[in-house]
Protein backbone atom coordinates (compact mmCIF):
# COMPACT_ATOMS: atom_id res chain seq x y z
CA UNK A 1 0.00 0.00 0.00
CA UNK A 2 0.72 3.44 -0.79
CA UNK A 3 2.20 5.62 2.45
CA UNK A 4 -0.60 7.75 1.93
CA UNK A 5 -3.07 5.11 0.68
CA UNK A 6 -5.42 5.02 4.22
CA UNK A 7 -8.08 7.19 2.34
CA UNK A 8 -8.43 5.21 -0.99
CA UNK A 9 -10.02 2.32 -1.83
CA UNK A 10 -8.73 0.95 -5.39
CA UNK A 11 -5.17 0.10 -6.05
CA UNK A 12 -3.33 3.10 -8.46
CA UNK A 13 -3.75 2.49 -11.70
CA UNK A 14 -0.19 1.98 -13.50
CA UNK A 15 -0.28 4.78 -16.16
CA UNK A 16 -1.13 6.91 -12.42
CA UNK A 17 1.75 5.50 -11.32
CA UNK A 18 4.23 6.33 -13.74
CA UNK A 19 3.02 9.17 -15.00
CA UNK A 20 3.10 10.75 -11.08
CA UNK A 21 6.56 9.07 -10.30
CA UNK A 22 9.65 11.81 -9.84
CA UNK A 23 12.23 9.26 -8.60
CA UNK A 24 14.09 8.39 -11.87
CA UNK A 25 15.06 12.12 -11.78
CA UNK A 26 14.81 13.77 -8.00
CA UNK A 27 16.83 10.23 -6.60
CA UNK A 28 20.11 12.09 -7.40
CA UNK A 29 19.13 13.88 -4.24
CA UNK A 30 19.03 10.96 -1.63
CA UNK A 31 21.95 12.18 -0.01
CA UNK A 32 20.10 15.48 0.96
CA UNK A 33 16.83 13.92 2.02
CA UNK A 34 18.79 12.15 4.20
CA UNK A 35 20.66 14.55 5.43
CA UNK A 36 17.77 16.46 6.37
CA UNK A 37 16.04 13.58 7.72
CA UNK A 38 18.49 13.35 10.45
CA UNK A 39 18.21 16.66 11.25
CA UNK A 40 14.92 16.35 11.24
CA UNK A 41 15.08 13.23 13.87
CA UNK A 42 17.36 14.79 15.73
CA UNK A 43 15.51 17.98 16.29
CA UNK A 44 12.20 15.38 16.61
CA UNK A 45 13.78 13.92 19.75
CA UNK A 46 15.30 17.05 21.43
CA UNK A 47 12.39 18.82 21.83
CA UNK A 48 10.88 15.39 23.10
CA UNK A 49 8.34 14.60 20.12
CA UNK A 50 9.90 11.39 19.72
CA UNK A 51 12.41 9.41 22.48
CA UNK A 52 16.14 9.95 22.09
CA UNK A 53 16.57 5.95 21.33
CA UNK A 54 13.86 6.39 18.51
CA UNK A 55 15.80 9.04 16.70
CA UNK A 56 18.71 7.59 17.50
CA UNK A 57 17.70 4.08 15.77
CA UNK A 58 16.48 6.22 12.96
CA UNK A 59 19.32 8.33 12.22
CA UNK A 60 21.35 5.04 12.33
CA UNK A 61 18.87 3.29 9.77
CA UNK A 62 19.40 6.74 7.88
CA UNK A 63 23.39 5.97 7.66
CA UNK A 64 23.01 2.87 6.89
CA UNK A 65 20.93 3.31 3.92
CA UNK A 66 22.73 6.04 2.53
CA UNK A 67 26.24 4.19 2.84
CA UNK A 68 24.00 1.20 0.15
CA UNK A 69 22.93 3.74 -1.76
CA UNK A 70 26.64 5.04 -2.30
CA UNK A 71 27.90 1.63 -2.70
CA UNK A 72 24.66 0.64 -5.23
CA UNK A 73 23.47 -1.83 -2.71
CA UNK A 74 20.29 -0.63 -2.97
CA UNK A 75 17.69 0.20 -5.60
CA UNK A 76 15.18 2.76 -5.97
CA UNK A 77 11.55 1.51 -7.12
CA UNK A 78 9.03 3.15 -9.02
CA UNK A 79 6.19 2.22 -7.05
CA UNK A 80 7.19 4.43 -4.23
CA UNK A 81 6.87 7.41 -6.66
CA UNK A 82 9.75 9.40 -5.09
CA UNK A 83 13.34 9.89 -3.55
CA UNK A 84 11.27 10.43 -0.05
CA UNK A 85 9.13 7.84 0.57
CA UNK A 86 11.98 5.46 -1.23
CA UNK A 87 14.30 6.53 1.79
CA UNK A 88 11.48 6.16 4.04
CA UNK A 89 10.36 2.70 2.46
CA UNK A 90 13.77 1.75 2.95
CA UNK A 91 14.03 2.98 6.41
CA UNK A 92 10.92 1.03 7.81
CA UNK A 93 12.22 -1.83 6.11
CA UNK A 94 15.36 -1.88 8.30
CA UNK A 95 14.64 -0.87 11.81
CA UNK A 96 10.47 -1.50 11.77
CA UNK A 97 7.84 0.71 12.75
CA UNK A 98 9.70 3.20 14.81
CA UNK A 99 10.88 4.43 10.73
CA UNK A 100 7.51 5.42 10.05
CA UNK A 101 7.64 8.49 13.26
CA UNK A 102 10.28 9.91 11.16
CA UNK A 103 7.62 11.74 8.85
CA UNK A 104 5.93 12.97 12.58
CA UNK A 105 5.72 17.21 11.78
CA UNK A 106 6.89 16.99 8.07
CA UNK A 107 5.34 16.89 4.91
CA UNK A 108 6.96 16.13 1.72
CA UNK A 109 5.98 19.71 0.27
CA UNK A 110 8.07 21.28 3.01
CA UNK A 111 10.42 17.89 2.64
CA UNK A 112 11.30 18.56 -1.19
CA UNK A 113 11.83 22.33 -0.85
CA UNK A 114 14.32 21.44 1.73
CA UNK A 115 15.81 18.88 -0.32
CA UNK A 116 16.42 21.16 -3.61
CA UNK A 117 17.76 24.07 -1.34
CA UNK A 118 20.08 22.09 0.09
CA UNK A 119 21.19 20.28 -3.24
CA UNK A 120 21.72 23.62 -4.93
CA UNK A 121 23.47 25.06 -2.25
CA UNK A 122 26.13 21.84 -3.21
CA UNK A 123 26.00 22.72 -6.69
CA UNK A 124 26.38 26.79 -7.01
CA UNK A 125 29.55 25.94 -4.92
CA UNK A 126 30.57 23.59 -7.71
CA UNK A 127 29.73 25.46 -10.15
CA UNK A 128 31.59 28.33 -8.72
CA UNK A 129 34.35 26.75 -8.31
CA UNK A 130 34.37 25.85 -11.84
CA UNK A 131 33.93 29.57 -13.14
CA UNK A 132 36.93 30.70 -11.05
CA UNK A 133 38.86 28.00 -12.63
CA UNK A 134 38.05 29.71 -15.58
CA UNK A 135 38.82 32.72 -14.30
CA UNK A 136 42.44 31.91 -13.35
CA UNK A 137 42.90 30.87 -16.98
CA UNK A 138 42.29 33.67 -18.67
CA UNK A 139 44.16 35.60 -15.70
CA UNK A 140 46.95 33.29 -16.68
CA UNK A 141 46.82 33.56 -20.77
CA UNK A 142 45.67 37.39 -20.20
CA UNK A 143 49.38 37.65 -18.05
CA UNK A 144 51.37 35.89 -21.07
CA UNK A 145 49.76 38.33 -24.28
CA UNK A 146 50.19 41.99 -22.50
CA UNK A 147 52.02 42.60 -25.88
CA UNK A 148 49.73 40.46 -28.31
CA UNK A 149 48.54 43.12 -30.11
CA UNK A 150 45.12 42.53 -32.25
CA UNK A 151 42.39 44.18 -33.76
CA UNK A 152 39.45 45.49 -31.71
CA UNK A 153 36.18 44.98 -33.79
CA UNK A 154 32.63 46.84 -33.03
CA UNK A 155 29.68 45.15 -36.38
CA UNK A 156 32.08 42.76 -36.85
CA UNK A 157 34.30 44.91 -38.81
CA UNK A 158 37.99 46.22 -37.81
CA UNK A 159 37.76 48.94 -35.50
CA UNK A 160 40.87 50.10 -33.10
CA UNK A 161 44.01 47.60 -32.18
CA UNK A 162 43.43 46.04 -28.28
CA UNK A 163 45.71 43.25 -27.17
CA UNK A 164 44.67 39.78 -26.23
CA UNK A 165 45.49 40.29 -23.05
CA UNK A 166 42.54 43.14 -23.05
CA UNK A 167 40.23 41.06 -24.95
CA UNK A 168 40.50 38.01 -22.54
CA UNK A 169 39.98 40.42 -19.27
CA UNK A 170 36.99 41.79 -20.97
CA UNK A 171 35.83 38.11 -20.47
CA UNK A 172 37.28 37.87 -16.99
CA UNK A 173 35.06 40.34 -16.19
CA UNK A 174 31.58 38.99 -17.67
CA UNK A 175 32.65 35.80 -15.51
CA UNK A 176 33.31 38.16 -12.65
CA UNK A 177 29.76 39.48 -12.54
CA UNK A 178 28.65 35.86 -12.61
CA UNK A 179 30.40 34.92 -10.10
CA UNK A 180 28.29 37.68 -8.13
CA UNK A 181 25.36 36.13 -9.17
CA UNK A 182 25.97 32.77 -8.04
CA UNK A 183 26.82 34.43 -4.80
CA UNK A 184 23.72 36.38 -4.73
CA UNK A 185 21.51 33.41 -5.43
CA UNK A 186 23.36 31.38 -2.86
CA UNK A 187 22.47 34.18 0.00
CA UNK A 188 18.45 34.15 -1.47
CA UNK A 189 18.24 30.35 -0.73
CA UNK A 190 19.83 30.15 2.47
CA UNK A 191 16.68 29.69 4.03
CA UNK A 192 15.28 26.36 5.50
CA UNK A 193 11.54 25.70 5.15
CA UNK A 194 11.37 22.85 6.94
CA UNK A 195 8.20 23.21 9.33
CA UNK A 196 6.64 24.53 6.99
CA UNK A 197 4.56 21.07 6.54
CA UNK A 198 2.00 20.65 4.03
CA UNK A 199 1.26 25.04 3.85
CA UNK A 200 -0.01 25.41 7.68
CA UNK A 201 3.48 24.96 9.62
CA UNK A 202 2.20 22.03 12.38
CA UNK A 203 1.24 22.33 16.16
CA UNK A 204 4.11 20.27 17.46
CA UNK A 205 6.55 22.86 18.84
CA UNK A 206 9.71 21.97 16.42
CA UNK A 207 12.75 23.63 17.22
CA UNK A 208 13.54 25.14 12.87
CA UNK A 209 16.28 27.45 14.12
CA UNK A 210 18.02 24.43 15.50
CA UNK A 211 17.67 22.79 12.15
CA UNK A 212 18.83 24.86 10.12
CA UNK A 213 21.99 25.54 11.85
CA UNK A 214 22.65 21.39 11.88
CA UNK A 215 22.20 22.06 7.94
CA UNK A 216 24.05 25.14 7.62
CA UNK A 217 21.57 27.78 6.66
CA UNK A 218 21.58 31.43 7.94
CA UNK A 219 18.14 31.82 8.64
CA UNK A 220 14.35 30.26 8.26
CA UNK A 221 11.84 30.72 5.78
CA UNK A 222 9.03 33.59 7.19
CA UNK A 223 5.86 32.14 6.27
CA UNK A 224 4.43 28.41 5.29
CA UNK A 225 3.06 28.90 2.71
CA UNK A 226 5.89 30.58 0.38
CA UNK A 227 8.37 28.04 2.21
CA UNK A 228 6.32 25.10 0.01
CA UNK A 229 5.67 26.75 -2.71
CA UNK A 230 8.67 29.20 -3.07
CA UNK A 231 11.08 28.53 -6.51
CA UNK A 232 12.20 31.64 -6.82
CA UNK A 233 16.01 30.31 -6.18
CA UNK A 234 15.61 27.60 -9.10
CA UNK A 235 14.32 29.80 -11.14
CA UNK A 236 17.29 32.82 -10.64
CA UNK A 237 19.78 30.00 -10.62
CA UNK A 238 18.56 29.23 -14.30
CA UNK A 239 19.10 32.36 -14.89
CA UNK A 240 22.59 32.93 -13.66
CA UNK A 241 23.38 29.60 -15.59
CA UNK A 242 21.49 31.46 -18.28
CA UNK A 243 24.07 34.55 -18.57
CA UNK A 244 26.97 32.36 -17.49
CA UNK A 245 25.80 29.94 -20.55
CA UNK A 246 25.82 33.48 -22.63
CA UNK A 247 28.73 34.50 -21.75
CA UNK A 248 30.61 30.98 -22.87
CA UNK A 249 28.57 31.37 -26.08
CA UNK A 250 30.29 34.48 -26.75
CA UNK A 251 33.46 33.68 -26.27
CA UNK A 252 32.73 30.05 -28.47
CA UNK A 253 31.59 31.97 -31.31
CA UNK A 254 34.98 34.07 -31.42
CA UNK A 255 37.13 30.96 -30.65
CA UNK A 256 34.94 29.41 -33.68
CA UNK A 257 35.41 32.74 -36.11
CA UNK A 258 39.24 32.76 -34.74
CA UNK A 259 39.68 29.19 -35.88
CA UNK A 260 38.60 29.44 -39.31
CA UNK A 261 41.24 30.18 -42.32
CA UNK A 262 40.16 33.54 -42.62
CA UNK A 263 41.58 34.78 -39.03
CA UNK A 264 43.62 32.31 -38.13
CA UNK A 265 44.28 33.86 -34.68
CA UNK A 266 43.80 30.61 -32.99
CA UNK A 267 44.90 26.88 -33.41
CA UNK A 268 42.95 24.49 -30.54
CA UNK A 269 44.75 21.42 -29.82
CA UNK A 270 44.18 18.11 -31.38
CA UNK A 271 42.86 16.88 -28.17
CA UNK A 272 39.97 19.60 -27.80
CA UNK A 273 39.16 19.05 -32.14
CA UNK A 274 37.20 16.43 -34.27
CA UNK A 275 37.51 15.81 -37.86
CA UNK A 276 35.14 14.58 -40.43
CA UNK A 277 33.80 11.94 -41.39
CA UNK A 278 34.47 12.43 -45.21
CA UNK A 279 37.19 15.67 -46.06
CA UNK A 280 40.15 14.24 -44.48
CA UNK A 281 41.59 17.84 -43.96
CA UNK A 282 39.25 19.20 -41.50
CA UNK A 283 39.71 19.96 -37.80
CA UNK A 284 36.47 21.29 -36.74
CA UNK A 285 35.63 23.60 -33.17
CA UNK A 286 33.07 21.21 -32.20
CA UNK A 287 33.71 22.03 -28.33
CA UNK A 288 33.19 25.41 -28.82
CA UNK A 289 29.95 24.75 -31.03
CA UNK A 290 28.46 22.52 -28.38
CA UNK A 291 28.96 25.06 -26.21
CA UNK A 292 27.25 27.38 -28.31
CA UNK A 293 24.47 25.23 -29.34
CA UNK A 294 24.13 23.89 -25.44
CA UNK A 295 23.17 28.11 -24.19
CA UNK A 296 20.15 27.56 -26.06
CA UNK A 297 19.28 24.39 -23.96
CA UNK A 298 20.38 26.33 -20.14
CA UNK A 299 17.65 29.19 -21.90
CA UNK A 300 15.10 26.30 -22.25
CA UNK A 301 15.59 25.36 -19.12
CA UNK A 302 15.00 29.08 -17.38
CA UNK A 303 12.10 29.43 -19.42
CA UNK A 304 10.29 25.81 -18.11
CA UNK A 305 10.56 27.32 -14.59
CA UNK A 306 9.27 30.94 -15.63
CA UNK A 307 6.45 29.67 -17.34
CA UNK A 308 5.92 26.43 -14.62
CA UNK A 309 5.55 28.87 -11.69
CA UNK A 310 3.69 31.55 -13.66
CA UNK A 311 -0.22 30.81 -12.81
CA UNK A 312 0.57 28.65 -10.22
CA UNK A 313 -1.81 29.64 -6.61
CA UNK A 314 -0.51 28.65 -3.34
CA UNK A 315 0.90 27.03 -1.66
CA UNK A 316 2.18 23.88 -3.36
CA UNK A 317 0.85 22.40 -6.94
CA UNK A 318 1.84 18.93 -8.15
CA UNK A 319 3.30 21.23 -11.30
CA UNK A 320 5.91 21.85 -9.47
CA UNK A 321 7.27 18.18 -9.29
CA UNK A 322 8.42 19.85 -13.17
CA UNK A 323 11.18 22.35 -11.65
CA UNK A 324 13.58 19.79 -11.00
CA UNK A 325 14.17 18.35 -14.28
CA UNK A 326 15.04 22.10 -15.92
CA UNK A 327 16.80 22.72 -12.52
CA UNK A 328 19.32 19.80 -12.95
CA UNK A 329 19.38 20.12 -16.72
CA UNK A 330 20.78 23.42 -16.35
CA UNK A 331 23.09 22.38 -13.73
CA UNK A 332 24.49 19.38 -15.64
CA UNK A 333 24.88 21.29 -18.86
CA UNK A 334 26.92 24.34 -17.29
CA UNK A 335 29.61 22.20 -15.18
CA UNK A 336 30.04 20.58 -18.28
CA UNK A 337 30.60 23.83 -20.34
CA UNK A 338 32.61 25.06 -17.93
CA UNK A 339 34.68 22.02 -17.56
CA UNK A 340 35.61 22.02 -21.13
CA UNK A 341 36.15 25.75 -22.27
CA UNK A 342 39.51 25.88 -19.23
CA UNK A 343 41.18 23.50 -21.00
CA UNK A 344 40.45 24.12 -24.41
CA UNK A 345 41.61 27.49 -23.65
CA UNK A 346 45.09 26.34 -21.72
CA UNK A 347 45.94 23.77 -24.49
CA UNK A 348 44.86 26.49 -27.39
CA UNK A 349 48.02 27.96 -29.46
CA UNK A 350 47.40 32.20 -30.27
CA UNK A 351 48.95 33.22 -33.58
CA UNK A 352 50.60 36.58 -32.66
CA UNK A 353 51.66 37.45 -36.28
CA UNK A 354 48.36 36.62 -37.28
CA UNK A 355 46.76 38.85 -34.90
CA UNK A 356 49.59 41.37 -35.44
CA UNK A 357 48.71 41.37 -39.23
CA UNK A 358 45.03 42.14 -38.41
CA UNK A 359 45.47 44.80 -36.38
CA UNK A 360 47.95 46.68 -38.86
CA UNK A 361 44.81 46.38 -41.79
CA UNK A 362 41.63 48.21 -41.89
CA UNK A 363 42.45 51.42 -40.97
CA UNK A 364 42.40 50.76 -37.09
CA UNK A 365 44.56 53.46 -36.49
CA UNK A 366 42.13 56.12 -38.37
CA UNK A 367 40.46 57.33 -34.81
CA UNK A 368 44.27 57.61 -33.72
CA UNK A 369 45.14 60.23 -36.72
CA UNK A 370 41.71 62.05 -35.73
CA UNK A 371 43.05 62.10 -31.71
CA UNK A 372 45.92 63.55 -33.27
CA UNK A 373 44.42 66.45 -34.95
CA UNK A 374 42.74 67.23 -32.01
CA UNK A 375 45.35 67.55 -29.99
CA UNK A 376 46.71 69.79 -32.71
CA UNK A 377 43.62 71.91 -32.15
CA UNK A 378 41.38 70.40 -34.41
CA UNK A 379 37.92 70.35 -33.71
CA UNK A 380 37.14 66.54 -33.01
CA UNK A 381 34.25 66.77 -35.47
CA UNK A 382 36.64 68.64 -38.10
CA UNK A 383 39.28 66.10 -37.44
CA UNK A 384 36.83 63.53 -38.09
CA UNK A 385 35.88 64.43 -41.22
CA UNK A 386 39.57 65.10 -42.30
CA UNK A 387 40.45 61.47 -41.36
CA UNK A 388 37.47 59.98 -43.39
CA UNK A 389 38.35 61.58 -46.30
CA UNK A 390 42.21 60.58 -46.00
CA UNK A 391 40.82 56.83 -45.85
CA UNK A 392 38.79 57.72 -48.57
CA UNK A 393 41.67 58.08 -50.35
CA UNK A 394 43.74 55.48 -49.44
CA UNK A 395 40.97 52.80 -50.86
CA UNK A 396 40.92 54.61 -53.75
CA UNK A 397 45.16 54.47 -53.94
CA UNK A 398 45.26 50.99 -52.24
CA UNK A 399 47.40 52.67 -49.15
CA UNK A 400 47.13 52.40 -45.40
CA UNK A 401 47.46 55.43 -43.63
CA UNK A 402 51.02 54.61 -42.22
CA UNK A 403 52.01 54.50 -45.92
CA UNK A 404 50.83 57.98 -47.44
CA UNK A 405 53.92 60.27 -47.81
CA UNK A 406 54.32 63.49 -46.10
CA UNK A 407 53.17 65.90 -48.54
CA UNK A 408 50.20 63.66 -49.16
CA UNK A 409 49.08 64.04 -46.11
CA UNK A 410 50.10 68.01 -45.41
CA UNK A 411 46.91 67.70 -48.78
CA UNK A 412 44.55 66.53 -45.88
CA UNK A 413 46.04 69.13 -42.76
CA UNK A 414 49.04 71.66 -42.82
CA UNK A 415 49.11 70.65 -38.98
CA UNK A 416 50.07 66.73 -39.70
CA UNK A 417 53.81 67.15 -39.20
CA UNK A 418 56.33 63.50 -38.84
CA UNK A 419 55.56 62.46 -35.18
CA UNK A 420 52.54 61.69 -36.72
CA UNK A 421 53.84 58.17 -38.28
CA UNK A 422 55.23 57.27 -34.45
CA UNK A 423 51.65 58.27 -33.63
CA UNK A 424 50.24 56.03 -36.46
CA UNK A 425 51.94 52.66 -35.64
CA UNK A 426 49.70 50.05 -34.18
CA UNK A 427 52.11 49.14 -30.90
CA UNK A 428 51.73 53.26 -29.80
CA UNK A 429 48.08 53.23 -30.36
CA UNK A 430 47.57 50.67 -27.83
CA UNK A 431 50.28 51.80 -24.98
CA UNK A 432 48.70 55.52 -25.43
CA UNK A 433 45.09 54.40 -24.14
CA UNK A 434 46.32 53.44 -20.55
CA UNK A 435 43.43 55.09 -18.79
CA UNK A 436 42.17 52.63 -16.55
CA UNK A 437 39.96 50.28 -18.52
CA UNK A 438 41.82 50.71 -21.67
CA UNK A 439 44.23 48.21 -23.57
CA UNK A 440 47.84 49.73 -22.79
CA UNK A 441 49.93 46.96 -21.53
CA UNK A 442 50.31 48.64 -18.33
CA UNK A 443 46.95 49.23 -17.14
CA UNK A 444 46.22 45.70 -18.47
CA UNK A 445 48.84 44.37 -16.07
CA UNK A 446 47.06 46.23 -13.61
CA UNK A 447 43.89 45.11 -14.21
CA UNK A 448 45.70 41.34 -13.81
CA UNK A 449 47.12 42.00 -10.13
CA UNK A 450 43.72 43.00 -9.30
CA UNK A 451 41.78 40.06 -10.90
CA UNK A 452 44.76 37.69 -9.15
CA UNK A 453 43.90 39.45 -5.33
CA UNK A 454 40.27 39.14 -6.20
CA UNK A 455 40.90 35.14 -7.07
CA UNK A 456 42.89 34.74 -3.85
CA UNK A 457 40.16 36.82 -1.85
Amino acid sequence: MKLWGGRFTKQENQLTEDFNASVSFDSRMYRQDIQGSIAHASMLARQGIITQAEAEQIIAGLKEIRQELDEGKLQFFVEAEDVHMNIETFLTQKIGETGKKLHTARSRNDQVALDVRLYLKDEISEVKKLLLELEQTLVNLASEHLHTVMPGYTHMQKAQPITLAHHLMAYFEMFRRDAGRLDDCAARLDFMPLGSCALAATGFDLDRPYVAQQLGFGSITRNSLDGVSDRDFAVEFCSAASIIMMHMSRFAEEIILWSSAEFSFIELDDAFSTGSSIMPQKKNPDLAELIRGKTGRVYGDLTTLLTLMKSLPLAYNKDMQEDKEALFDAIDTVKKCLLVLAPMLQTARFRKDKMARGASGGFTNATDLADYLAGKGVAFRNAHEIVGKAVLYCLQQDKALEELSLEEFKGFSPLIEEDVYKYLDVLECVARRKIPGGPAPETVARAIKEAREWLRR
